[in-house]
C-alpha cells in the first residue's frame, strides 16, 4: 500500500561511526536519530554495510574492522572502537539505533549494499575474477544477512541497495551474465519478500533512475513491481552526488502506483562537486531541495529520501528537513532549479545528461535545445518573477545569443557577470527576465544558438550552466493602477 513517508539515510560511517571518539558515550550513538528527530522526518534508515564489513554485530557476516586489525587509519579505528566500546557494556550497536528510533516516533530499516558480501571467500566477487550471485554461496549468505536483520531486531524492514555501484560498491553481476541472471536476480528478491512478509515487515529497494540502467544491471524492476516483491523504491544513481531536479521517475512512480507501490525518489546532496574546474563540494540550498522536491511530487512521487546533508545539521538542515514533509508548504515558497551535468565517475552507467553543452563557431543560427522542468505555475498570481541563468564558457560581450523559450524569442535586457571567481575570463553567466507567460508548469524547452561572432574569434562556446530561479510574494502581483 502507497504510503508517504520523509526519509533520512545515514551510511554509518562518514558522520557517525567516523567521527566520535570512543568509548562512545550514548548520547553519541543516539546522535543519527536524534539530528532528525523533530523534524518531517518519520522514517530512518541506516547503511549496515559498505562492502568490506558490516556495522553491527552480526553472526553472519564479518563485522567491520575484523580483517583491518591493527588500523592505520584512525577512522577505522574509531569505527571497531565505537561499537565495541557498546558491546563492552552489553549494547548492541545497531538495536541501540532502533531503540532511539522507535522512542522518538520514526520506523527503522536496515540497508544492505548488494555488491558486498561481508566474510566470504573473495574468489566470489567480480574484481577476483567471480561471478557474485550467479554464485549460490553469494545468494545464500546475502539472505542470510537479511534474515538476521529482520529478526534479531526490531526493524520496520531492510532495503536492498541496488544502486550503489558504481563508485559505493562492485557489481553484482557481470555484464556477460545480465542476460542470463536476471531471473537469478529476481527470484533472489522474491525470497526476500517471502521472508519479510513472513515476518509482516518490509522490503525496499534502491534501484536506477532509469529502466535501461536497471536491466543493464540485471534489475527486472517492472518484474518486482508487477509481483508486489518490493513495498518501495527509491531511484538514484550514487555516484552522481549532485542533485537532479529532472530526475526522470514518471516511468516508475506509473509502474509502481498499478500495484500500490510508493516511489520515494532521493535527493542528493550537492550543488556541484570537486570533478569540475575550480569547484569544490558544496551542498545545495534549501531553494534548490525545494525545487527537486516539488518536481519529484509533480511526477507522482509519494515522499522523499534525503542523506548527507551538511553536517553536523544545524538550523537549516532542520529547516530543510521538516520543509521536504510538506507538499503545500513547499508549493509556495521560492525556488531554484538547475540543470544536472553528466557524470564522468559513472562511465557506461550514467544516464542521460545534457550539459555542458558545446556549441561550434562555425554553427551559427543552429538553435540548440535544452529541456528543463518546473513545478511552478506562472500563472499564479503569488509568483513574482521567474529568472533564467546561462552558464556559459569562453562568452565575451561581443558575441551575440539567440535565445528562444517554449518556441519564443527572448529579446528580454540581459545582464552579464564572470562565470567563476577563480578565473574570471573563463565566460559569462548571461541572466534574464523572460516574461511569466513565456514558461509553462512542467516541461520547457530553452533553445540557443550562437548568432553572431567576431571573425577573428574562432573558438566555440560551451554552456555550462542553466538555472531557473522562481520567486514568491506575499500579495499577487498586480499593475500599478494611475488615477
Amino acid at each position: 500500500m502507497r504510503r508517504h513517508r520523509t526519509i533520512y539515510f545515514n551510511d554509518a560511517r562518514h558522520y557517525y561511526l567516523f567521527v566520535h571518539e570512543p568509548p562512545m558515550r550514548l548520547e553519541d550513538a543516539w546522535a543519527p536519530v536524534d539530528e532528525v528527530a523533530g523534524t518531517a522526518v518519520d522514517t530512518f534508515i541506516y547503511g549496515v554495510s559498505r562492502g568490506d564489513g558490516l556495522f553491527y554485530p552480526s553472526k553472519v557476516g564479518r563485522r567491520f574492522g575484523d580483517d583491518k586489525r591493527p588500523f592505520a587509519d584512525p577512522y577505522y579505528w574509531r569505527v571497531w572502537h565505537n561499537m565495541q566500546s557498546l558491546l563492552d557494556r552489553g549494547l548492541d550497536p545497531l538495536q541501540v539505533l532502533v531503540g532511539r528510533a522507535h522512542q522518538k516516533g520514526l520506523d527503522f530499516f536496515a540497508s544492505v549494499r548488494m555488491g558486498g558480501w561481508e566474510g566470504l571467500d573473495p574468489k566470489y566477487t567480480l574484481v577476483s575474477g567471480g561471478r557474485g550471485f550467479v554464485h549460490p554461496e553469494v545468494r545464500a549468505h546475502q539472505l542470510a544477512v537479511l534474515e538476521e536483520l529482520l529478526t534479531r531486531y526490531d526493524v520496520e524492514g531492510v532495503e536492498l541497495d541496488f544502486a550503489a555501484a558504481p563508485g559505493g560498491s562492485s557489481f553484482w553481476l557481470r555484464p556477460e551474465d545480465v542476460g542470463e541472471h536476471t531471473a537469478t536476480l529476481t527470484e533472489f528478491v522474491r525470497q526476500v519478500a517471502h521472508l519479510a512478509q513472513g515476518l509482516g515487515k518490509e522490503v525496499g529497494a534502491r534501484v536506477y533512475p532509469t529502466a535501461e540502467l536497471n536491466l543493464k544491471a540485471g534489475l527486472a524492476v517492472d518484474t518486482w513491481l508487477l509481483e508486489g516483491l518490493v513495498d518501495y523504491v527509491a531511484p538514484l544513481l550514487y555516484v552522481s552526488m549532485v542533485l537532479d531536479a529532472d530526475l526522470p521517475i514518471d516511468w516508475l512512480t506509473q509502474h509502481a502506483h498499478q500495484r500500490e507501490i510508493s516511489v520515494y525518489p532521493v535527493l542528493q546532496p550537492y550543488r556541484h562537486d570537486d570533478s569540475r574546474r575550480f569547484h569544490l563540494r558544496a551542498n545545495a540550498t534549501p531553494a534548490m531541495m525545494r525545487a527537486a522536491a516539488a518536481n519529484y511530487w509533480h511526477q507522482g512521487a509519494d515522499g522523499l529520501y534525503a542523506w548527507f546533508l551538511n553536517w553536523p545539521l544545524e538550523d537549516q538542515e532542520r529547516r530543510i528537513l521538516s520543509e521536504l514533509g510538506d507538499e503545500e508548504l513547499i508549493r509556495g515558497r521560492d525556488k531554484h532549479y538547475f540543470l544536472r551535468r553528466r557524470c564522468a565517475e559513472a562511465g557506461d552507467h550514467d544516464y542521460p545528461g545534457q550539459l555542458p553543452l558545446e556549441i561550434p563557431a562555425d554553427d551559427s543560427a543552429h538553435f540548440h535545445p535544452l529541456h528543463f522542468s518546473i513545478a511552478d505555475d506562472p500563472a499564479n498570481d503569488r509568483v513574482q518573477r521567474i529568472r533564467l541563468r546561462l552558464g556559459v564558457g569562453n562568452l565575451v560581450s561581443a558575441q551575440v545569443l539567440g535565445l528562444k523559450l517554449n518556441g519564443r524569442t527572448l529579446s528580454a535586457v540581459c545582464r552579464r557577470t564572470p562565470l567563476r571567481q577563480v578565473d574570471p575570463y573563463a565566460g559569462q553567466w548571461v541572466e534574464l527576465e523572460p516574461g511569466l507567460e513565456l514558461f509553462r508548469l512542467g516541461e520547457n524547452l530553452l533553445e540557443i544558438a550562437l548568432l553572431r561572432r567576431p571573425e577573428d574569434l574562432v573558438g566555440g562556446l560551451v554552456v555550462e550552466d542553466l538555472e531557473i530561479l522562481v520567486e514568491y510574494g506575499i500579495y499577487p502581483l498586480t499593475s500599478l493602477l494611475i488615477t
